[in-house]
């Protein structure tokens, strides 16, 4: 299930980064309008992890998410046109407009949504991992959360029954160094979040968030493992957000001038193009009509949401239980 990084691989691999900065970009100019509902917290800056662990998934391996969760979907496979318009509270969104940023979720291509519970995906994750294993199918189930959700009993107790249970899960820290306000330096006590692992009996692996490349190798090992029965990894990815933890927050808890720095020096999409075109197999002009590409399907799929309908009166009670 894993994807080779041949020359389709890498490019396939910068248009699923470029379209989540591209998609992330667009929501952030377009809620300063006041005309998105809700609250939107973006992923700009960490495409690399999501890409990078979701490349080696196949569409029967799942994923659980966090609030910060447009990332993860895109990697996973969600249509974001789809995507858009249930940000956008729209009927065509891929949740019918009744899940917002906070909640998107397209059970066919194995993501069982964002979740605005911290912590919430973990034991999601042992559940389908328990399934899969059971069942001898060697999917895997992914668990992304973050630096706060680390300190959360949830994931401590969903870590532990992976590890009790030797289940194909996989537990990704993505660790932007500040939880909500909170810098993680602070709140968590061990230093790196990797470091718990060997408490619960599993592998723990630090990479650099910013480096696809790094993050692709660690979780093509820790997926291989698991899918051969060798159990849970914790991989910590440490990386940066851009924008603050939710779309308003004025981040006066950084320093100045750090996102700027962090932009100009460490980017991940700049760092993978260098590397992809420096012997010359892909071109920046390669790159280039990528880019171009998905900037058009983002402002289509606003053009889209902007003109679907939204949830009729009579649709507030329909999905809210499931009929078995």
């Amino acid at each position: 299930m894993s994807e080779t990084l041949n020359r389709e691989g890498l490019l396939k691999a910068y248009r699923t980064m470029r379209t989540i900065r591209e998609f992330e970009e667009r929501v952030h100019a377009d809620f300063s309008t006041g005309e998105i509902p809700g609250f939107v917290h973006l992923y700009a800056g960490e495409e690399a992890s999501a890409t990078g662990v979701c490349m080696h998934l196949g569409g029967e391996d799942t994923i659980a998410s966090t609030h910060r969760g447009h990332g993860h979907c895109i990697a996973k496979g969600v249509d974001p046109v789809g995507m858009m318009a249930e940000i956008w509270g729209k009927r065509t969104g891929t949740c019918k407009g009744k899940g917002g940023s906070m909640h998107i979720a397209d059970l066919a291509v194995g993501m069982l949504g964002a979740n605005g519970i911290v912590g919430g995906g973990g034991p999601l994750i042992c559940g389908t991992a328990l399934a899969a294993k059971l069942k001898g199918t060697k999917n895997v189930g992914v668990c992304f959360f973050g630096d706060g959700a680390s300190n959360q009993g949830t994931i401590f107790e969903a870590m532990n029954l992976a590890a009790v249970w030797k289940l194909p899960a996989i537990f990704v820290a993505e660790n932007n160094g500040y939880a909500e306000a909170t810098a993680s330096s602070w709140s968590v006590a061990c230093g790196d979040i990797a470091n718990r692992a060997p408490a619960f009996g599993m592998p723990g692996v630090i990479v650099d968030g910013f480096d696809f490349f790094a993050v692709h190798e660690a979780a093509g090992e820790a997926i291989a493992r698991a899918r051969e029965g060798g159990g849970p990894t914790l991989i910590e990815v440490k990386l940066s957000r851009y924008y603050g933890h939710f779309e308003g927050d004025q981040q006066t808890y950084r320093a100045s001038g750090e996102v700027q720095a962090i932009r100009e020096s460490r980017d991940c999409l700049v760092q993978f193009a260098d590397r992809v075109t420096a012997d010359g197999e892909i071109t920046r002009e390669q790159l280039a009509a990528i880019d171009r590409e998905v900037k058009a399907l983002i402002d289509d799929s606003v053009v889209k949401a902007k003109a679907d309908p939204k949830p009729d009166p009579q649709d507030l009670l329909t999905d809210v239980y499931v009929a078995y």
